[in-house]
């Protein structure tokens, strides 16, 4: 099975390239030259990573493209691709892409670095996936052990 990238930016050139590059490695990339084409494709579709350009119709519309990416119940990967990344020194919040984005790719980006970095985020998206599940199947054999232990109680106290 292909993964599956949705890819949006507002650049043309940039969105072409970055999908034949992408495409060249065996990824099915869907693209969106905007924010709302992208709220679009993010309800039809199923993605395992969705990269979108920060600065589009807005200053910040990629990471609207971004947040409704995290509420999919599909749970893609996210990065957040600009030429503008935040800069602590001049005071700007350091942290504002991590709250919806896994990762931070800064143009201009070489093939390599792109193929890297997207495929780590993959990986490290699927971990984190697995340990998730994990996690809550612990949590629910806790609970049903805890209803068990509850009802047996509740048979002996009558």
């Amino acid at each position: 099975m292909k993964r599956r990238i949705l890819l949006v930016d507002d650049d043309l050139a940039v969105l072409l390239t970055l999908k034949a590059v992408l495409e060249l490695q065996g990824f099915e990339v869907d693209s969106a030259n905007s924010s709302s084409e992208a709220f679009s494709r993010l309800q039809s579709g199923v993605y395992h990573m969705v990269i979108s350009d920060l600065r589009m119709e807005t200053e910040d519309s990629g990471l609207e493209v971004l947040r409704a990416a995290h509420r999919q119940s599909y749970n893609p990967a996210t990065a957040l691709l600009t030429a503008y990344p935040p800069n602590a020194d001049h005071g700007e919040e350091d942290g504002w892409s991590e709250e919806y984005s896994d990762s931070l790719l800064i143009k201009p980006l070489g093939i390599k670095d792109l193929l890297r970095q997207v495929e780590a985020l993959l990986v490290t998206h699927a971990e984190k996936g697995n340990a998730d599940k994990r996690r809550d199947g612990r949590q629910d054999m806790v609970r049903a052990k805890h209803s068990a232990k509850s009802q047996e109680g509740k048979r002996r106290a009558r």
